[in-house]
This record gives C-alpha cells, structure tokens and sequence, in this order.
C-alpha cells in the first residue's frame, strides 16, 4: 500500500526537523509536527483544536548524528497501515496517520496532544471522533479503536530505509551520493533543487571555466585564487549553469560531480586499497560519459594514497586518464598551494589550465553580498539595510588585511547579525528558572530510582513531565513572539563587531569619550610634568586618528622623542597607552639595544627560510598582529642597527609590515614613538644660559646631530620631531608631589601617609639632578621614607592601620604617628 504524496511530505518534513532539534531518531512527536505543517485535512483538523506547529515543536539541542528511524516509526507505521486497510483505502493518509498517533497511548506525542488540549479543556477523544467523523464507513473503526493493532501488518512502502538520510559535508546541508559514481556528490542535482546561493559577478570566470572544458586538449580547468575569493561559487555557477541548460550544446546534458578524495582515502589499509577505489572511480566516469569531476583543494591529488613504501599517488594514477581524455577535471586550489604542488609536477601540470580567480572590487563585493544577505536574513530573522553591507565591505578592506573578499565581508556581516539577534532575543528569565528546576527534578528523581525509593521517583516523575510541558509550552509561545520579532541591522552594528575582532575601536564615539578626547592633554600631564609640546604633539595625533581624519594608510602617529634621561620620554608613551586603552599593557616595547647588529634583526620579522628559528614569528610583527591598535616604542633608536631603519621606512610610509612567512601585518592603527637622546649630550655640560636660550640653543644643536645620524628619507616619513626640555626646580617639585602621592595611593590599606610640604620640599632638593632628570628622585623617596618606614613596620614603632605623618627636620625625614 502506497502512502499519499502529502504523506510523504510529512515524513519528508519529519526528517527535516529531527535534524533540526538534533535528533538522533525520527520520533512519533517528529511525524507530528510534519503533519501540522503539510498542507492536508489533518492539518485543518489540528488547527481547529489549536494544534500549531509552534505549539508541537520540539524544543531540543544537541550534536546532530545521521537519521535512523525510531521503533515507534515502526509502530505508527503499522498502525496506520492497518487502519487504512479497516477503511478499505487504496493509500495511506494524513488523516490515517493522525487517528494510529491517536491510538498510540504513552507515548510522547499523545501526551503531548492530551497536555495541549487540556489547555482548551478538550480531550484526545474528541480530536479522534472528529477525524473519525470524515470518514463515510467509520463504524468499521469500532473494533480497531477497542483492540488496536494486536497483529504484526506488512509496512506500506516509506519504510525505515527509506527514511534514511545521509548528511555529510559543511554547512548542515544535506547532500545525496550519485548512484552511478562512488564517493561523489552531484553538484547539478542540487543546483536543479535550488541548494546554492545565487553567484553574481562571477560571469568572467564561469566564461572561461566552460570555455577551457570546450576545448580539444587540456580541457581541465584548475581555480587558482587566494582563499575566500569565491573559487567554489564559480564551481556553483557553473553547476546552475549547466543544470538550467545555459552552456554550449557540447556541455548540454553533462554532470558535474564533486569527488570526495579525503572520503576515498579513509579506511584504506592495505597496499592497492585506494588505487582499486581510484580506479574504479575513473572506470565509473568513463562509463558514465556524461560526468565532469570537481575535485576542491586539488593540490592534494599530489602524495594522496602514497606512502614510504610506494611512491603511485592519487595524481601519477590519474595522468593517464587524463592525457587519454578518460575524464574532465574541475579543480581548485590556492596560489602557493598550485605553485608549491602542481607547477612543480610538470607533466601534471601540463594537463591544466589555470584560471585565476581574483579578489572582487569593493563595488562587486558589494554586489555579491546584496544578492546573498536574503539568506542571511531568513537564516537570523532580522533585516539587513544597504548601509550595513557598505559598512562590513569597506571596514574589512580596512582592518582585516589577512583575508580577502567576499569572504571576511561576509563573516563581519554573519557575527554581526548573530550578535544582534543574542542581543535582542534574549531568553526570559522564567524560561531559564525553570529549566533550572527540571534538572534538580530530574537529579532527584535519578536518587530516588537509585535507593529504590519507587514512590519518591513516581511523584518526581510526575512533576517533572507537568514542569516539561508548561516549559514546552512557554518555549513554543515565546519562539512563536520571536518569530514575528524582526531586528535590523545598522553600520553601527557592523561597526561594533569589527571593533571585537580587531581590538580597534571603531564604534561612534560616546560623549564620555568625547569628553576624554578634548581633554586629553590635562588627562597625560598629569603623568608627564613640563613637557607641553610633547604631549599636544600626541594628543592631536590621537584626536584625527579617532575623528576619522587621518591619512589611511599611515600609522595614527610617527614620533621621535629627543631629550636628556629622565625627563618623561617613556613615561609620556606609557601615559598615552593608559588613556588609550586603559593601562600600560596597550605599549609594545622594544629595546634597540638589542638590535645592534645585522643578525638580530631578524627578531623582528621573524628569521628567513633556511635559518634557525624561521618557524617562530617576529617579535615586532606578531605583537602587532595579536594587538593592531597599540603604542609601538622603540627605545633608544640610534642604537638600533641601520637594516631597522629599512623597515621603519616601510611601517612609517604604507602603514605595513611584512614578516617572513610573507603575512602583511597592519601597522595603520599603531602610535609609533621613538626615543632618543642623541645630541643632547654636549649641551648638558653647558651652563648660564637663561632657560628660553638654553632651549633654542639645544633645539639647533639636536637638529644638526638628527640630520647627520638619520637619512633624510627617514626624517622625512616622522611626522614630528619633539624636543624634551629639562627639568627645572618647579618641575622637579610636581615631579615629588606626584611621587609621594602615588607611594600614599600603594600603601592604602597598610598605613595612610601624609605628607607635609616642607618634607616634599627637602626631597625635591635633596633629589634634584638636572643632567638625570627625574630618577634620582625615586631614588631619594626610597632611601629617605620607603626604606626607614619599612624598618619602622617590622620593629613595630608603626604598625598596620596607623595615620603617619611624613615632615623633615633639615635635611631629615621625620615619622609622627598621628
């Protein structure tokens, strides 16, 4: 007995959504959710008794795992069979299945027809009696109804093997092996079903594909493009192309089949193992006479199958065919993979021809993702304005320099739907309570059971199935609101997701950090005390870079930072790297003391081909790469070898680097800040000049010494040499006071120091040091409070907790507990 085709739809449906909950079996619960989304009577009847597919949907998760039919499939199936043969009917109908599900008490899906319709005060008798009521010889179904399916019935035709499914491959999609070629995959069957995602701008390419495939002899085309350019939707337009019937009449009728090579290399054991499966497979194709291979990633042809013992690999057994014309290859593979594997087989090679596929221009990428977002919308249930597919385009050009397009636009626009969705359908706090209560039920009930405690496990039991239904329930109306719930996506969105995967910030600016921003320059000398200049210089530099002002493709800011020791250089690039990023983590430095000579370079880009070490990345490239929007110092650059130089000239000029394993790192969101204090020496020595000279006198003298040491091409690429000035006697003073004050900040919670002025006074005197700046005085405030209030907390004169006022007498440090 045949089942109708509105039953076949169900059970096609079925399978559908027990892949979707993953599911490792098509259930009874499954055949009934189909059967209130398929268009027939029994549907209508479900509806009338408020039986919606929301309502009956399942609300499981799990790792999905290839379908097998349940034992109750096996019943239902039965049931069902024997009904129809009660009723005298040629087919078995939706209406039939419905009446044996009816039938089929404790199982799930009847009592979860019974809580349902409890809900409308209406009983499973009732639905039974009204679907009974359609047919005209219903009394026939008395004796069944009393005693139903007592003996074993033939299974009409949808049995379990053909409820089998076969998912392999990406994507969740299901895709059905060709039954004339082993481990293949027809790709124009599943274009024919609508199973690709529409190919635009890709014209060119598919031209030349069928082209290359029309010709007398090296008819094998081979993609060659860099990943993500869109290598395998060129296969997928050519797949549609030929299933629509869009190609020469030569290709007319053809078949293009994806060859699953990782699929016949498995389970190979023994010595001719794959070779026979190869064989076989080429037999096949040259049997069929109407099959195109595709092989994706096609340099594995090369070593595929070979091992130490015998040197015969996928592509020496597939030359022959090959230059016989046995069979026509579609292949695609990256560039350095097809110069690395292909090009450096020549008679392999002489058997293809390359198609490069290149990465598509913003307009077109633009395009591509504007004939694809519906997709992704249906996929997320939120709508995609044209702004935020600009945005994910010309963003990703920007700070994902790694990738290529389509693909990295794609994947900005794919996390950042899925982060507005989370955002917006965020699950009640209900529904989390009370799955929360189901596992304790369950956990007590599993204790029950194992003290054999029967009564105890059938309550529990009985209140966790109550629970699970209210929980489905509410699941069901709260997916159902979600459904008519539609968010929409902006630039902003596009904005904040390409901020998370890079670490710059890209988001519109907030007023808070507005705020910040305008007073950036208080914020740093609070750190950095008496050099003005300097930090205006970087706080402008900050200020474009975050208003969108900047040169793209330089770095945010270039600086040389020249002055005498101690006078604020490092400090002021770890004060920018707090106000930028929150602490001093945000700074990348590099000593160049350890880069004075030719060889240790390297460590900066990592080490040539060849060399010890080329498998470790560079220091400089790799820091840059994990923390693109940073403070990059190099201290001490006159010390660094002159090979440096070069690479800064490339950093400074294009805002990029490239390492040794020939990855571009970006350097366009980087501050680059050198330190140096060349040409300051002699001035140090020089004394009784007023402070305006003084400046103006070592300005020209650190001009001239800048200009002999560094190449004009160097100079020129800096965007501002800065001139640290001295510390005078009143920059000393605020120097100290910030000093005691970060030592009171320290040592809160042990012992709260005050610090009168007079003490800050004679250790600003006893600490002053115009030619060392401000390091003699952390070393003064050591050895005059720190090191004699740590004598005073272990003898125990001061102790934990106590106010200690910090004074001098003279030139002397005095403690008085307050």
């Amino acid at each position: 007995m045949l089942l109708t085709e509105s039953l076949q739809d169900v059970f096609e449906v079925a399978r559908d959504y027990a892949q979707k909950v993953c599911s490792p079996m098509i259930k009874a619960e499954h055949v009934l959710y189909g059967l209130s989304v398929v268009e027939s009577d029994a549907k209508k009847i479900l509806e009338e008794f408020g039986l919606t597919p929301n309502k009956l949907g399942i609300i499981k998760r799990g790792r999905g795992t290839p379908m097998t039919c349940d034992t109750e499939i096996r019943e239902l199936n039965e049931r069902a069979y024997t009904i129809a043969q009660v009723l005298e009917l040629k087919e078995v109908t939706c209406s039939v299945t419905l009446l044996a599900l009816l039938t089929m008490k404790g199982s799930y899906a009847y009592d979860k027809i019974e809580y349902l319709l409890s809900e409308r005060n209406k009983t499973p008798n009732e639905l039974y009696a009204r679907i009974v009521s359609g047919f005209p010889n219903r009394e026939k179904l008395e004796q069944y109804a009393k005693e139903p399916a007592k003996t074993a019935s033939p299974q009409p035709q949808q049995s379990e093997d053909s409820l089998q499914m076969e998912y392999e491959g990406g994507e969740g999609e299901r895709r059905k092996r060709t039954d004339d070629i082993e481990f293949g995959f027809d790709l124009t069957k599943k274009a024919l079903a609508g199973g690709f995602d529409p190919v635009i701008g890709r014209e060119t390419e598919t031209e030349r594909v069928v082209q290359t495939l029309n010709r007398r002899t090296k008819n094998n085309p081979v993609l060659v493009g860099e990943a993500g350019v869109g290598k395998t939707a060129v296969v997928e337009g050519l797949a549609m192309a030929m299933a629509q019937g869009r190609v020469p009449v030569e290709l007319q009728g053809k078949r293009l089949v994806e060859l699953d090579l990782a699929g016949m290399v498995a389970g190979t054991r023994y010595r001719g193992d794959f070779e026979e499966r190869l064989k076989r497979v080429i037999n096949q194709v040259a049997s069929a006479g109407d099959v195109i291979l595709f092989i994706d990633e096609i340099h594995n042809l090369v070593g595929a199958g070979g091992s130490a013992e015998r040197s015969m690999d996928a592509a020496e057994i597939l030359k022959p065919a090959l230059a016989r014309g046995q069979l026509q290859i579609v292949g695609a593979t990256t560039t350095t993979e097809y110069s690395k594997y292909i090009e450096s087989d020549p008679a392999l090679e002489r058997r293809f021809q390359p198609i490069v596929v290149n990465e598509p221009s913003q307009e077109l990428a633009e395009k591509i993702i504007m004939g694809v977002k519906s997709k992704y919308e249906k996929h997320h249930n939120v709508v995609i304005t044209e702004e935020a597919v600009k945005a994910a385009v010309t963003l990703s050009v920007r700070y994902i320099n790694d990738r290529y397009l389509p693909d990295k636009a794609l994947d900005v626009l794919d996390e950042a739907c899925s982060k507005l969705k989370i955002n917006a359908f965020a699950v009640p706090s209900s529904l989390v309570k009370m799955a929360s209560q189901l596992t304790e039920l369950k956990r007590k009930r599993e204790l029950a059971l194992s003290l054999n405690n029967r009564d105890a496990a059938k309550e529990l039991s009985q209140q966790f199935n109550e629970l699970y239904f209210r929980y489905e329930y509410a699941q069901s109306e709260y997916e159902e609101k979600m459904q008519h719930k539609k968010c929409t996506l902006t630039a902003d969105n596009v904005r904040e997701v390409v901020s998370q995967m890079t670490g710059i910030p890209l988001s519109r600016l907030s007023q808070e950090e507005k705020d910040k921003l305008v007073h950036l320059e208080q914020e740093l000398q609070k750190r950095v005390i008496g050099q003005a200049k300097a930090v205006k210089a970087v706080a402008l530099a900050v200020r474009r870079q975050r208003a969108g002002l900047k040169d793209p493709n330089k770095p945010v800011g270039s600086f040389i930072f020249v002055g005498p020791t101690g006078v604020g250089k490092t400090e002021l690039t770890k004060a920018l790297a707090e106000q930028l990023f929150g602490d001093d983590n945000g700074v990348i430095r590099l000593d160049m003391s350890e880069y004075m000579d030719k060889n240790s370079t390297a460590k900066l880009i990592g080490a040539p081909p060849g060399y010890v070490g080329y498998e470790e990345r560079g220091y400089l490239t790799e820091a840059v790469r994990r923390k693109p929007y940073s403070v990059v110092l190099f201290d001490e650059i006159e010390k660094a070898h002159p090979d440096v130089f070069n690479l800064l000239l490339q950093i400074l000029d294009e805002g990029r680097l490239t390492d040794s394993h020939g990855k571009t790192v970006d350097f366009k969101n980087t501050v680059i800040i050198m330190t140096s204090n060349i040409g300051v020496s002699e001035q140090q020595n020089k004394i009784g000049f007023a402070q305006v000279d003084e400046y103006a006198a070592m300005h020209d003298k650190v001009e001239r010494a800048l200009k002999n040491f560094f190449r004009p091409e160097f100079l020129n690429r800096v965007d501002e040499i800065v001139l640290f000035n001295y510390l005078g006697k009143k920059e000393t003073l605020e120097i100290t006071e910030l000093l005691c004050y970060n030592l009171h900040k320290r040592l809160q919670g042990t012992v709260n120091l005050i610090f009168t002025d007079n003490a800050i006074d004679t250790i600003a005197a006893a600490g002053f040091d115009k030619e060392y700046g401000a390091r003699p005085l952390k070393r003064t405030l050591q050895r005059k409070v720190e090191d004699p209030l740590a004598e005073k907390l272990l003898t125990g004169e001061i102790n934990k907790g106590d106010s200690v006022v910090v004074d001098s007498r003279g030139s002397v440090i005095t403690f008085t507990k307050r």
